[in-house]
């Protein structure tokens, strides 16, 4: 039997490596590393080494299904189609365009989601629409954009290797983008010195130079302090400051009107070390900041990455090689999907909905009048469950295991008239849906990924899909058809060249200039080579803005009911809400049951012994799993993986949210730990 070999992209984190596919008698069969990977040069993560595991498994979704009385029977695609089409104009008609509300998804390709959310906009006439990224890197997006001119990652993960110093604030790269720590670690082993901010003692924290294990939320004192730190030495960039920033005298005038040492008191650090932090960041010649969820999921998260912004600013470590704001993403098409459009209040390429010249340009190209109005984020979205939002279509999406205070959820989502949910499997979410779509996995289908360092790359189509399911390419195209929108699509590709009229970083943007090696946006025009980093001799907006950042701290601190901190967050062996990963039988065997970590005198003084059963609760509900003693975590601080459905961590977060931009408060809450 021929083997066949497909070279295509990991579908897990936002690193963006380069697998290939071995395929045998119709089945991919093995995963192999990419050696002429420009960004994981033949390395791959554990997950990466599996990504084959999950695509034939027997859960997979094959034939679309309608809930009758409460259970499921199967329909076929002119029947799904067309209901799916009925209920959503009935809903419009009955109710008006913003009655419907969609997720779109960091799973699915830059194509489908154009595809997805020009449905909803142009077929739909509403810009309900939103993705994954708002409890992820929303408060990245709008603080960056607003700072800066541009949210995403400003240098590419190959300038670590230059950078004299790296400070990781809020990441656990080593177990969610172990492929970009490997290039960090390959930094420090060539002089560079590591710093890791972290309220957890991580592998990441423990193979750094310097570890701050801040007190959970205190992010802006300790940015803060190292600012006025810096100023008082005058080690800041003043020629920098002066020719490319704005804002810097009413930066000055909020430092002024706090002391070093009630900053250090806040957040826990000596002074000193704070001192030795920003002086090694302020002396480096080249500096980067690595920051992932631990910076963002707060209810003060846009102005977390506000203050990371300022520290770059101060010390000119923007604009230039081997230096940079570096968030990580942490989905393998999160910033694809923001790139085109999956956003309540802009366009493709970060166009606002509300600036009249966009909106002409869009219904224009579409051929509908559009809404001027911004649209319902995520929170938003299952907070109107039931009253102003009707009916929900989510491709791609598990909000029950990914958002936060999942038994509100559970009693938002069965106030819908309608649902319609379009998955690999029946997901958790998907349980609760009245049509459930069976979509295509990222190696049954062609289109374009984009990493967290704005590459755009290649995904090659290696087997088909199950039974019936289809890709989420055609299945969108049928959608659109019905509604009378263009869905003859000839292949992918036709979908890019669309992106590429109507969105200017990616103007220059075709399937054929793609290659093995891909091309960072912006890609301006057709012979343009691409950009390895952003913000060059000026920034996207002009000059970079110094933003005063408004600290809040966390919602729930801890109290004699509740005397614990619990943080949430990701591991190595398993990805998002587990979907795929707890389908691959080598991850499941890594970890096969859900945990919390405590910290050995807690243990002790709570009569907890190491792998036994353990009650979390807080206010807004209880779950049970094992201990997992360790001094990973601070006395008094927990922290649990939010992968299992068995024990979801989310079921007991809190869902305060940031002004900005509406980022639930996922790292802090207060909890309660019982012997089971």
């Amino acid at each position: 039997m021929n083997l066949n070999f497909i070279k295509t992209i990991c579908p897990y984190c936002g690193t963006g490596c380069g697998i290939i596919l071995q395929v045998k008698g119709g089945r991919a069969v093995t995963t192999l590393a990419d050696r002429s990977h420009p960004v994981s040069r033949g390395g791959l993560c554990i997950k990466g080494w599996t990504a084959h595991e999950f695509i034939h498994h027997p859960d997979r979704l094959t034939k679309p299904l309608l809930k009758k009385n409460g259970k499921f029977k199967e329909l076929s695609w002119d029947e799904a189609i067309g209901l799916a089409a009925d209920r959503l104009k009935e809903t419009v008609k009955a109710h008006g365009p913003d009655a419907v509300a969609s997720l779109s998804s960091a799973r699915c390709t830059n194509e489908e989601n154009y595809l997805f959310q020009k449905l909803i906009r142009a077929g739909l006439g509403t810009n309900n629409v939103d993705h994954c990224a708002r409890l992820c890197h929303g408060p990245t997006a709008a603080a960056m954009a607003y700072a800066l001119g541009s949210g995403a990652m400003t240098n590419s993960i190959a300038d670590f290797s230059g950078a004299e110093c790296i400070l990781i604030i809020g990441s656990n790269a080593a177990e969610t983008h172990p492929i970009i720590m490997g290039e960090i670690y390959k930094a420090r082993d060539n002089g560079a010195v590591l710093v890791v901010v972290d309220p957890r003692r991580t592998e990441v924290a423990n193979n750094a130079d310097m570890h701050l294990q801040i007190n959970s939320g205190t992010d802006i004192p300790l940015i803060d302090a190292m600012m006025k730190l810096i100023l008082d030495a005058s080690l800041e960039n003043r020629e920098f400051i002066a020719s490319r920033t704005d804002g810097f005298t009413e930066m000055k005038e909020y430092l002024s009107q706090r002391t070093l040492e009630e900053l250090s008191r806040e957040c826990g650090i000596p002074l000193e070390d704070i001192r030795k932090v920003a002086e090694l960041y302020a002396r480096a010649r080249e500096a980067s900041i690595v920051f992932c969820m631990g910076i963002t999921q707060h209810a003060c998260g846009t102005s977390n990455v506000y203050a990371i912004c300022n520290l770059a600013l101060l010390c000119g470590h923007v604009g230039k090689p081997h230096s940079g704001i570096c968030p990580l993403r942490g989905q393998n098409n999160v910033q694809g999907a923001c790139d085109v459009g999956a956003l309540p209040n802009v366009y493709p390429g970060y166009q606002a909905v509300a600036d009249e010249k966009n909106h002409a340009k869009f219904a224009q190209a579409w051929g509908r009048d559009l809404s001027r109005k911004p649209g319902l984020t995520v929170t938003e979205i299952f907070a109107a469950a039931g009253t102003t939002v009707r009916t929900l279509y989510t491709m791609g999406e598990n909000p029950l295991l990914s958002d936060p205070n999942q038994g509100h959820l559970m009693e938002m989502i069965p106030k819908l008239d309608f649902f319609i949910a379009q998955d690999l499997f029946m997901t958790e979410t998907a349980r609760y849906a009245d049509l459930v779509l069976p979509a295509a996995c990222y190696a049954e289908k062609t289109g374009t990924f984009t990493n967290t360092e704005r590459r755009i790359q290649l995904l090659r189509k290696a087997v088909d899909p199950p039974g019936e399911a289809k890709d989420d390419f055609s299945i969108l195209c049928l959608l659109l058809k019905a509604f009378g929108l263009k869905g003859d699509y000839a292949d992918p590709s036709e979908v890019m060249d669309e992106i590429a009229a109507l969105t200017p970083i990616m103007a220059g943007v075709h399937f054929d200039r793609l290659g093995t090696h891909g091309l960072q946006w912006p890609v301006p025009s057709d012979d343009h080579p691409g950009t390895r980093y952003l913000h060059k001799d000026t920034f996207t907006r002009g000059k970079g803005l110094f933003v005063v950042p408004k600290y809040t701290p966390p919602k729930e601190m801890p109290d004699e009911n509740y005397p614990f901190v619990l943080n949430t967050g990701r591991m190595f062996s398993h990805y998002h809400t587990g979907t795929m990963t707890r389908r691959s039988p080598f991850l499941d065997r890594e970890v096969d049951k859900p945990f919390v970590e405590i910290h050995p005198a807690d243990a002790a003084r709570l009569g907890i012994v190491e792998g036994g059963g353990v009650t979390v609760t807080t206010r807004r509900g209880s779950i049970e799993t094992f201990a997992r003693i360790t001094t990973r975590v601070m006395e008094g601080s927990l922290f649990a993986p939010f992968h299992f459905s068995e024990a979801p961590a989310n079921a007991l977060t809190i869902e305060e949210l940031d002004p900005d931009s509406k980022m639930p408060e996922l790292k802090v809450c207060a909890a309660r730990l019982e012997k089971g």
